[in-house]
């Protein structure tokens, strides 16, 4: 099954791809590789998710804004690409968790967006490099913050 299908299948709702608010691109092609900003949870509707995970809000509802971030990058490869099926693969997820000084769970947060990756890209193209670390805070207070690398199929500039 291919990407877009398996997308489809899921019915998901993607939010609106987000444009920037200040002096960068959300989307940068250099050849066979995509790299996309640090992307916030936009809900549908435009909104954020916001808190700081262990203070404002749970884990899970921190694992949630983390789906709702990858949901928004989904969004932004769509609006950039004009079909997931162009993604080879995922290569890298870096994931920012805001949270308590005491919150250790950062990993488990950053799967929510990683769960959803391989639910779109399959498993074997769904998991790449990761890393998931905890910071102070984010812009907006929103409770997660990633930023993501793929790779297309067989494409060259």
């Amino acid at each position: 099954m291919d990407n877009e299908s398996r997308f489809l299948e899921l019915n998901l709702v993607l939010p609106p791809a987000p444009e920037p608010k200040g002096v960068y691109t959300p989307f940068l092609r250099d050849g066979r590789h995509i790299y996309v900003s640090g992307h916030l949870p936009v809900n549908s509707d435009g909104t954020l998710h916001r808190g700081k995970i262990g203070k404002d809000i749970d884990q899970e509802a921190g694992k949630l804004a983390a789906r709702q971030v990858g949901l928004t990058i989904l969004a932004t490869l769509i609006a950039n690409l004009g079909s997931l099926n162009r993604i080879k693969r995922v290569i890298k997820v870096f994931g920012m968790v805001n949270a308590t000084t005491d919150f250790e769970k950062q990993p488990y947060i950053i799967n929510g967006c990683s769960e959803l990756f391989v639910e779109v890209f399959g498993r074997e193209n769904g998991i790449g490099v990761r890393s998931a670390v905890g910071v102070g805070s984010l812009p907006e207070n929103v409770p997660v913050e990633i930023e993501a690398m793929f790779e297309l199929i067989g494409e060259e500039v």
